[in-house]
C-alpha cells in the first residue's frame, strides 16, 4: 500500500484515488452529495463551522466529455447514465457522472475480498444501483439496507409521507468477507420464543434435540428411545450441568421429550438484517454531534466496518467529511485513508480522534497526490500496440496520421493522478497533444468542441 494509515487528503478525490495502488483496501464507504438540489453549511461556533458544500448539480462540456470517455470504455455504464438523463434531468446526468468515474476507480482499488457501501437516499438510490451494478457487477450486489434514521419525522409535509430513511448499497467483490452482525433480543421476541424460567429466574427456550432425518446417534436418554444430535456421552453432561429439560409435546401427553436449555442471556442476539431500525440519526444535542450538515453516527460506520473487515484492514472513506468513518476504524483497529476537498476535513479529524479515542498527534495531513508503487515499463513503449488498436486515429480531433506524427499521452496527465498503466494510454496527433496540455482528455474533447473540430 501506497499510503500510510491515518492519512488525510485534503485535495479532490478523483485524482487522488487514481495515485492509490490497485487492489490495496479492503473496505469502502461513501456518503457523497445526494443531489438533493440544497446547499449545506455548518453552524458558527460548532466545531465543523466554515464548512459548506453544493450539492446541486449542472452539466458542462467536462462532464459531456466524460460521458463519451465512459461511453468508449464502459458501455453498459453509459447506457446507465443516459436513461437517468432521459427519465430525470440533465442534472442528475451530470451527478452520475461525477460519481461513475470515481466508483470506477474505487474498483480497482478494491481488494478481491474487499466490499464498498454507498450511503444515498432516495433521490438518487435507483440511479445510483444501475451505476453500481454496472460498476462493481449485478452478482456482487449483497443488500439494500435501509437505514430508519428518522430524518422526516419533522417534515410536515401535507402531500406524502414524511421520509425516514436513507440507503446503503453494500457490494462485495467476488471473494469478499463478512462478519455476521447480531441485533439484540427484543422483549417483544424474548416473550415469544424464550418462554420459560428456571429457579434461578433465567430465561430459556427448550431446543429439539432431534437427529435430522435417519442420522445422529441411537440410544434410550431419560426414557425416551430414539435417534439424537448429540452423543450419549455429551447428553450425559449436559443433564449433570442441568442443561436439560423435559418438554410435553401436546399439553395432554404423558411423553416427555429431553430438550436442551438455552438461556437468552447466553444469545448473541439475532442475525441483523437489511433493514436498521436500532440507530438513530443525530441532533445538534447528541454529544458526537460537531455540527457538520450531514454527519452519520458513529455506530452506523461500526457495524459496516465490523462486518465487512477484519483488525489491521484498510477502510477508506473518500468523502471523510466530518471524519465518522476515521474515528469508528480507528476504534476498532482498522488501518484508515480518508480524503475530503475541504481543508476543514483533517482538523475535524484530529479534534474527533483526539476527543473521542485519545488519539493525540498521529493523523497525517496531505494535500498533494500520492504515486502508484506497481513498477511498470515505459510508457512509450506501447505506441506500436495503441496506434494498432486506434486503427491510426487521433483519439482528439479522429484524423488519421502517419505513426511518426502520433505522441504517446496520458489520458489523465500524472500531474493529476494518471499513470503509465495502458489503459491511461492513448495517441494524440501533434496539434491535439499541444491543445490537450497538462489538461485531462475531457477537457480536450470540451475545447476541441468549441473550436469547431469536433461535433
Amino acid at each position: 500500500m501506497n499510503v500510510q494509515n491515518r492519512t488525510v487528503f485534503s485535495n479532490d478525490n478523483l485524482p487522488v484515488l487514481r495515485g492509490i495502488d490497485t487492489a490495496s483496501v479492503d473496505l469502502i464507504y461513501l456518503d457523497p452529495p445526494f443531489n438533493s438540489n440544497r446547499n449545506y453549511a455548518a453552524p458558527i461556533g460548532s466545531e465543523a463551522a466554515g464548512t459548506a458544500f453544493k450539492d446541486t448539480w449542472t452539466l458542462s462540456d467536462v462532464d459531456n466529455a466524460w460521458h463519451g470517455e465512459i461511453a468508449d470504455r464502459e458501455p453498459a455504464l453509459y447506457q446507465a447514465i443516459h436513461t437517468a438523463e432521459l427519465t430525470h434531468s440533465k442534472g442528475m446526468k451530470s451527478y452520475l457522472i461525477m460519481m461513475a468515474v470515481r466508483l470506477l476507480e474505487m474498483k480497482r482499488v478494491l481488494k478481491k475480498t474487499g466490499s464498498i457501501y454507498l450511503h444515498c437516499d432516495p433521490t438518487a438510490s435507483h440511479y445510483l444501483k444501475m451505476l453500481m451494478d454496472s460498476v462493481f457487477g449485478k452478482s456482487n450486489f449483497k443488500n439494500e439496507v435501509v437505514w430508519n434514521s428518522a430524518t422526516g419525522v419533522k417534515n410536515n409535509v401535507k402531500s406524502r409521507f414524511g421520509r425516514g430513511h436513507d440507503i446503503i448499497l453494500f457490494y462485495g467483490m467476488p471473494k469478499s468477507k463478512f462478519n455476521i452482525q447480531y441485533d439484540p433480543l427484543s422483549e417483544e421476541y424474548l416473550k415469544s420464543h424464550y418462554t420459560y424460567t428456571d429457579e434461578d429466574g433465567r430465561r430459556f427456550r427448550a431446543d429439539n434435540l432431534n437427529a435430522p432425518g435417519t442420522g445422529g446417534h441411537r440410544y434410550e436418554f431419560l426414557g425416551v428411545t430414539k435417534n439424537w444430535r448429540m452423543t450419549e456421552e455429551q447428553a450425559r453432561q449436559w443433564l449433570t450441568e442441568g442443561r436439560i429439560v423435559h418438554q410435553s409435546i401436546t399439553p395432554d401427553s404423558r411423553v416427555r421429550i429431553p430438550s436442551y436449555k438455552r438461556y437468552a442471556d447466553e444469545s448473541m442476539g439475532r442475525p441483523a438484517l437489511d433493514n436498521w431500525t436500532d440507530i438513530g440519526a443525530l441532533n445538534s444535542q447528541s454529544k458526537e454531534s460537531t455540527g457538520y450538515p450531514t454527519q452519520k453516527p458513529v455506530a452506523l460506520l461500526e457495524r459496516i466496518i465490523k462486518a465487512s473487515s477484519n483488525e489491521g484492514d484498510i477502510v477508506l472513506d473518500p468523502f471523510c467529511g466530518c471524519a465518522t468513518t476515521c474515528v469508528a476504524a480507528e476504534r476498532l483497529q482498522r488501518h484508515w485513508i480518508g480524503i475530503d476537498i475541504s481543508p476543514r476535513a483533517v482538523n475535524l479529524v484530529r479534534v474527533r480522534l483526539e476527543y473521542e479515542v485519545g488519539l493525540l498527534g498521529d493523523v497525517i495531513h496531505r494535500t498533494d497526490i500520492p504515486k502508484r508503487s506497481e513498477k511498470l515499463p515505459n510508457y512509450r513503449t506501447h505506441k506500436h500496440t495503441l496506434y494498432g488498436e486506434q486503427e491510426g486515429l487521433c483519439k482528439g480531433c479522429r484524423t488519421q496520421f502517419p505513426f511518426r506524427n502520433m505522441t504517446v499521452d496520458h489520458i489523465v496527465p500524472t500531474s493529476q493522478g494518471g499513470t503509465d498503466h495502458e489503459d491511461n494510454l492513448q495517441l494524440l496527433c501533434g496539434a491535439c497533444n499541444s491543445t490537450k496540455g497538462q489538461g485531462t482528455q475531457a477537457e480536450l474533447i470540451a475545447r476541441l468542441k468549441a473550436q469547431g473540430v469536433l461535433r
